[in-house]
């Protein structure tokens, strides 16, 4: 069976997938954006880990090269998994405030909500509205906090425990 266009374009983009992974951590390895063609970014990637690893620099990727990133990728993105810090650069998150860290406090919420009846459920759509305010408010009762309905960072801790309990 024949070598296909669209299986070279899924190794590459794999190649490219482990290049990006090891990127993370190693600042020597240019980031790129895995698209399934080898064009001058991913050589330049392959040529800076090649030189970082001590292979011959060619910018091509023999079986040394692709055995090295395959193991390289495997020890650094396999270790065990590291802390998340997400709590925004505010000290509170109130209503109104829109992004990531609302989004994991309205997961938690909603997981909570399965779990204690007093906390109600909420819609996880990444907007601190009066829906994610009013299920809070039972939680930090719950938790022997200032019922406040915002979250600072000793609600933001115990939320992340919870969360964290729940797996």
């Amino acid at each position: 069976m024949a070598y296909t266009q669209t299986q070279q374009t899924e190794h590459i983009r794999e190649l490219q997938g482990f290049l990006h992974g090891i990127s993370f951590y190693n600042d020597a390895i240019p980031r790129l954006i895995p698209d399934g063609f080898y064009g001058d970014s991913t050589a330049g990637a392959v040529r800076a880990f090649q030189q970082y690893y001590g292979l011959r620099v060619t910018g091509e990727t023999n079986q040394a090269t692709w055995e090295k990133i395959v193991q390289i990728y495997q020890e650094l993105v396999g270790q065990p998994p590291q802390e998340l810090r997400v709590f925004p650069q505010r000290t509170v998150l109130m209503p109104g405030e829109q992004g990531y860290p609302v989004l994991i406090v309205q997961s938690i919420l909603h997981a909570l909500a399965e779990i204690y009846d007093t906390v109600p459920p909420v819609q996880i759509t990444g907007e601190y509205d009066n829906e994610t305010q009013q299920a809070v408010q039972p939680f930090q009762k719950l938790c022997a906090l200032p019922v406040t309905g915002c979250i600072d960072c000793r609600t933001w801790n115990l939320l992340a425990q919870a969360g964290g309990d729940l797996l």
